[in-house]
């Protein structure tokens, strides 16, 4: 199977074209990586590929509870043990830049971060804190160029920040209606200056982000998460225009020669599937390495690759609940199931105390 060949994606050698995705397990006490999370990266690092959770590039982008930061020192520091952790097995992982944007709440923030978004547009459903439980979204305040700025300048600073930290790489995350696809949606982007209106003012933001992240750290070690036709956070999945304006957004990421974009289509999960065209179109657009992710298993990721849909395939909960699914996929063993009443729960349970098929020092 060629999912578990070697491939070299960029100057990265991978032992396998498996890649963790990213999945928020709300585990940094303080916003800061620690112990805990450094033994949840390595014990998955027989990956190709890990990308990790969500990290915000800023104090605006904490939006939920206990998810890392990558702007402090003590982040940083708690970030290297995670990366040397994981380089110790072997193992190759990128951080993922999560800016939340609208989906935050104050209590989930320091003492005078800011909600911001490009627009100030409503969001349904409730967020969780941890101090009152289920709270309302507050309204964002709509961003001036000169926030738009600073925000860019966080995420270039972020990304120096990984790369000093011994990261391989950095994944813009520009899907599930945070920062940087509300720029991209109508939904949620209703401005008529030079960051909206058109196609070509939505992307804007994405590729200016993209540009100057790759200036300080290079398109080898930047890819970046797309989630065309999504509807979290209230995203429009069918607006007008939406193929051509992320064929061209696709077009861009390709001058500036990221390394991957990857795809995520949550069809399996009750959303509506993001249509075979638009995949279709952005991957030839880009005509890099893809990343398929939304709902595989060993058969349907072998075949998105076999079939050229992607060049690598992502695994989010079989990799949350089995950290030697590599092992498992190989050898056709059965799966242990995510206990989902801890997916963000402090502690080991539900993170690091998942069974392996074999025994923790003939694995490890």
């Amino acid at each position: 199977m060629k999912l578990f060949t070697p491939i070299k994606l960029g100057d990265l050698q991978l032992a396998n074209r498996v890649v963790m995705a990213p999945m928020t397990r709300s585990r940094a006490i303080d916003n800061i990586p620690n112990d805990l999370m450094a033994d949840y990266y390595a014990q998955r690092a027989e990956a190709g590929l890990i990308i990790t959770e969500g990290t915000s590039p800023s104090p605006n982008g904490l939006g939920y509870p206990r998810i890392p930061g990558a702007f402090s020192d003590a982040q940083m520091e708690g970030w290297k043990k995670v990366t040397s952790a994981v380089h110790s097995k072997g193992g190759k992982i990128f951080l993922q830049l999560m800016h939340t944007g609208r989906v935050s709440h104050p209590l989930n923030m320091a003492l005078g971060a800011e909600i911001l978004a490009p627009s100030a547009v409503e969001l349904s459903g409730k967020m969780y804190t941890d101090q009152e439980g289920e709270q309302s979204y507050p309204l964002a305040k709509e961003m001036t160029s000169g926030d738009i700025a600073h925000a860019i300048d966080e995420y270039v600073k972020a990304s120096k920040n990984a790369v000093e930290a011994g990261f391989d790489g950095v994944e813009l995350h520009g899907a599930n209606g945070y920062l940087i696809e509300q720029f991209l949606n109508p939904a949620s982007n209703k401005r008529t200056d030079q960051y909206g209106g058109t196609a070509e003012n939505r992307n804007r933001f994405a590729i200016e982000v993209a540009t100057k992240v790759v200036a300080a750290t290079g398109g080898k070690r930047t890819g970046i998460r797309l989630s065309p036709g999504g509807v979290f956070n209230d995203m429009d999945p069918n607006f007008e225009g939406m193929q051509a304006q992320y064929k061209e957004l696709a077009a861009a990421f390709a001058k500036l020669g990221l390394i991957y974009i990857h795809l995520v289509d949550h069809g399996t999960m009750g959303a509506p599937a993001v249509p075979s065209g638009i995949k279709e179109t952005i991957s030839k657009a880009f005509g890099g390495a893809i990343i398929a992710s939304g709902g595989l298993d060993k058969m349907s990721a072998n075949e998105a690759i076999d079939k050229g849909y992607g060049t690598l395939a992502a695994f989010g909960r079989p990799y949350l609940a089995n950290p030697d699914l590599v092992y498992r996929m190989e050898h056709n063993l059965e799966l242990n199931q995510p206990d989902f009443d801890t997916f963000y729960t402090p502690g080991e349970k539900g993170y690091t105390d998942y069974p392996k098929a074999k025994g923790e020092k003939a694995y490890f």
